[in-house]
């Protein structure tokens, strides 16, 4: 397993992690086969969506800061973070990426990306 950080800058963002990850896959000497790509953290996530126009990133987080906004009265969470949770529930905490050839396999559009929902943080990667 290879591990990274990443040190986020906003409350809420998206930071695309892909060149990251293809040094961890080189640095394990993975040729071909699966990676899954994991965060250890309740309040951010890990996705694969476009990296080309950053426009994208930002209506996502919109949009889903109207699914889960940040203050509700219904939140009952002491930490106060609850959105962040319900956020990172839907971007999921993990994803597989396929090997081939020593490079990771995404789409012409597609890069990984750390989603933060309660930041600024020093967030953790891992990677096998």
């Amino acid at each position: 397993m290879k591990s990274f950080d990443v040190q986020t800058s906003a409350h809420s963002q998206f930071v695309n992690i892909t060149d990251h990850v293809q040094k961890a896959v080189q640095a394990l000497g993975i040729t071909d086969g699966v990676v899954t790509v994991f965060t250890p953290h309740t309040t951010c996530g890990i996705t694969i969506n476009e990296n080309e126009d950053p426009h994208v990133v930002q209506d996502i987080l919109h949009q889903i800061d109207t699914v889960a906004p940040w203050k509700n009265p219904a939140y009952t969470h002491a930490g106060g973070n609850t959105a962040a949770h319900l956020k990172t529930m839907i971007t999921g905490s993990s994803v597989q990426v396929i090997v081939a050839f020593g490079n990771v396999q995404l789409g012409m559009w597609q890069g990984i990306f750390l989603c933060e929902f309660d930041g600024p943080r020093i967030r953790h990667v891992w990677v096998q």
